[in-house]
């Protein structure tokens, strides 16, 4: 029973940690997201891209009620069973009590010197003697063993009631911020209702950008794949190789593909803070549902003066400019690539061996929008992947 119990309590301290962990990234999160938009609008930017990010913090506020929900409901649980745990410490705790203090009365009946040495003095032998004087100690032992029962009884019981007032604390100030979190979340929705209605009323003007932005997207993914099959062809010819699609693999190469196709799901997010603003694939506007955007990577927004970091070791194989995206560093993982373009400085040239988060350039900030994204790929080869796969919660 004792063991199930640290079971479950560790079960929770972890839950608890994971939750609180996640609770104050999404809290960075709308801070960034925020203090973004705040510099945007004195920009004077558009209304699609206002709806955008106001688009982007409503999510990320609706996630953080709901990690807040989670917690609460999280310690409600451990409310009930720590209040299910006191009133049964405290029954066992009265048992207790009540047992020693008739061994107490029945001690003092027969505590005299006097009475224990008749007692021992009328036994029949020697054997009995013995026996009766091994009682008298087992029965002293067991006097004091219980003593020591009600005091670590007593000790649970003044922790868990501690512990409990502080669980509540805790579920009370949660309740607290989750009540301002939904009073701006109502807010930023009402917000975003007025510049919808613009909108709709522009929706086919709105349209058309959607459509210039994504032969954008398609001109930037279209050199990306270029530079791929160029850096393949280039590696193998240096190698010996006739082969232009997939790199050839040297044991050491194999073994490094092989490590990092391991660490898929756990590999560190290629900037120290950032918000997702475009992800992998196919997929509806999220304003313009009617316009359908394509990306073959996913697209970061961090704090201006942000660094672009290599996920994984691995040597850079290209540094090239990349038009309408700045600079992009290509990172060969044995047969996997990463690449991070939108890049106004550049840390590193090809050849340079990097380890897992280390510095490769600073990102460039829009000087229309405002922004720094990075625009961060991932292949095998050719063979496009979606970077959420990979990047740990992303």
């Amino acid at each position: 029973m004792l063991l199930f119990f640290a079971f479950n309590s560790a079960n929770a301290q972890n839950d608890r940690e994971e939750l609180e962990k996640r609770r104050i990234e999404l809290r960075n999160e709308i801070k960034r997201i925020n203090e973004l938009r705040i510099s945007n609008q004195k920009k004077q930017r558009s209304v699609l891209g206002q709806v955008e990010d106001l688009n982007q913090q409503i999510k990320s506020t609706e996630n953080l009620i709901k990690v807040t929900n989670q917690q609460a409901n999280l310690l409600t649980r451990e409310i009930n069973t720590n209040t299910n745990k006191i009133g049964q410490l405290r029954k066992e705790l009265e048992k207790l009590k009540e047992d020693y203090a008739k061994m107490i009365r029945k001690s003092y009946k027969s505590k005299s010197q006097q009475s224990r040495i008749m007692f021992l003095l009328s036994s029949k032998s020697f054997l009995q003697a013995y026996k009766r004087l091994q009682y008298m100690k087992q029965y002293a032992n067991y006097r004091q063993q219980q003593g020591e029962e009600i005091k670590a009884h007593t000790v649970e019981l003044q922790q868990l009631n501690s512990q409990l007032v502080k669980q509540k604390e805790q579920k009370d100030k949660l309740i607290a911020e989750n009540r301002k979190t939904r009073a701006q979340l109502e807010e930023n929705r009402k917000s975003q209702q007025s510049l919808m209605v613009t909108i709709k009323k522009r929706e086919g003007e709105f349209a058309a950008q959607i459509r210039n932005k994504q032969q954008e997207i398609d001109e930037i993914d279209r050199a990306i794949d270029r530079m791929i099959r160029e850096s393949i062809a280039k590696a193998n010819k240096e190698s010996g190789s006739s082969s232009r699609d997939t790199y050839e693999l040297t044991p050491a190469a194999r073994a490094l593909a092989a490590d990092f196709a391991n660490n898929k799901g756990k590999l560190p997010w290629p900037v120290r803070s950032g918000v997702v603003t475009m992800r992998f694939g196919k997929q509806p506007h999220p304003i313009v549902k009617s316009a359908i955007i394509n990306n073959n990577g996913v697209r970061i927004d961090t704090d201006q003066g942000g660094k672009a970091r290599a996920v994984f070791n691995g040597t850079v194989s290209e540094v090239q400019a990349v038009k309408g995206a700045n600079m992009a560093v290509m990172v060969r993982h044995g047969d996997y690539i990463t690449i991070y373009n939108n890049l106004e400085k550049v840390f590193v040239k090809r050849g340079d061996n990097v380890t897992t988060e280390e510095e490769l350039g600073e990102i460039a900030t829009s000087k229309t929008t405002g922004k720094t994204t990075l625009h961060f790929f991932i292949f095998k080869n050719t063979q496009k992947m979606d970077p959420a796969d990979w990047i740990y919660q992303m």
